[in-house]
């Protein structure tokens, strides 16, 4: 069967993995109101294309903090990838260099820092969560700096896990043949099994509750890396993150795997926008599928996208292969797009190119 779209793949998936695994994978918190949210908030937002305009060349390079990047399309981190496919993490990387475009290493990968590295070519981002022993913290911003990451990402919405109820179900952990390779040698890398979810035993055992503003200026003493914050939602936290010296901010809900009833990124998006005021660029994860989706991000003032469980499903059904599909896939929709809309750089992609329906004039209630 041939796979003409993004979503395709994660019924490829759900038939080739392990239920433990596809479940840990898919599903969202509690009642996953926000993971069915992340995707149905895009379908509130029309365009509004402008037409006779030549559009026989089209341009989607990009920077991001520097780095030129074929288009605004990313790899967001998501943990664990050998458990989708034997080369894991390894046929990621290699996927998102062939794409030109930036991959971010999760700190739960079961690859190294330096065995990513190892892959060849390629600007990587590495994504951080902090432990309580900060000279744990160090040693990995130091590893992933020493390896040629360029950037780190603070995910900063984990101080405990979400509730995800598969996983409890399930009872999660990491199969018995692979471990956190960046925590390998610090006896931090097993997981163990917990009458629940053995991740959240492992989370509430290592993360650092007490994170908080003060830890962000403390990883810019350790370390020349700029820092993105991962999982800011609000206009409040984007101008505190922007106070503590943050290079960038990605709009995130963890893939609404922590509080559920949060909006959708993408309506989230416009509110933290507004509030950076162009001082550092806003990126956005969650629910984006479609090129069209990347568009009305871009419209919405996002100076790019970082895609999560298509990745996964991709790479369980067709290891590397499925993971470059599904980024020329993105790349192509995004490209005719673009192009429908009158569009030949990101440039021009404004906001009167969409209308969402908060736009609209709100009917008054008869009273």
């Amino acid at each position: 069967m041939e796979i003409t779209n993004v979503s395709e793949y994660e019924g490829i998936a759900k038939q080739k993995l392990p239920k433990m695994v596809f479940d840990y994978y898919a599903s969202g918190a509690e009642d996953q109101w926000t993971l069915e949210e992340n995707r149905n908030a895009f379908s509130r937002i029309l365009f509004r294309p402008r037409i006779l305009i030549d559009v026989s060349k089209i341009d989607l390079a990009t920077t991001v903090l520097g780095f030129k990047i074929s288009m605004p399309i990313m790899i967001a981190p998501t943990a664990m990838q050998k458990m989708a496919h034997p080369e894991g993490e390894y046929a990621t990387a290699r996927a998102a260099s062939a794409a030109g475009t930036i991959m971010t290493l999760s700190s739960w990968a079961t690859s190294s820092v330096e065995e990513v590295a190892s892959t060849g070519p390629g600007i990587r981002f590495f994504q951080l969560y902090v432990y309580k022993d900060r000279n744990v913290v160090a040693q990995l911003v130091r590893r992933a700096e020493r390896a040629g990451f360029k950037a780190i990402a603070l995910t900063v919405d984990t101080p405990r896990l979400g509730r995800r109820e598969a996983d409890i179900k399930n009872r999660f952990t990491l199969p018995p043949f692979l471990t956190l390779k960046n925590f390998e040698g610090l006896d931090l890398g097993k997981m163990d099994e917990a009458n629940d979810s053995g991740l959240a035993s492992y989370v509430a055992g290592q993360i650092d509750r007490t994170l908080s503003w003060k830890d962000v200026k403390w990883l810019q003493t350790i370390t020349k890396l700029p820092i993105l914050v991962k999982g800011v939602l609000t206009a409040e936290d984007a101008r505190l993150s922007i106070q503590a010296g943050a290079a960038g901010i990605i709009v995130s809900n963890h893939g609404a795997r922590q509080l559920d009833y949060v909006p959708a990124t993408i309506m989230a998006l416009e509110e933290v926008v507004k509030a950076a005021q162009g001082r550092v660029p806003v990126f956005l994860d969650g629910g984006v599928r479609r090129g069209t989706d990347v568009f009305k991000a871009l419209a919405l003032g996002a100076s790019g996208i970082f895609i999560g469980r298509p990745v996964l499903y991709s790479l369980a059904a067709e290891g590397e292969a499925g993971v470059r599909k599904v980024l020329q896939m993105l790349r192509d929709e995004f490209e005719l797009t673009m192009a429908l809309s009158g569009c030949r750089s990101l440039s021009e992609i404004t906001r009167n190119h969409i209308v969402a329906d908060w736009d609209l004039p709100q009917p008054l209630a008869r009273l």
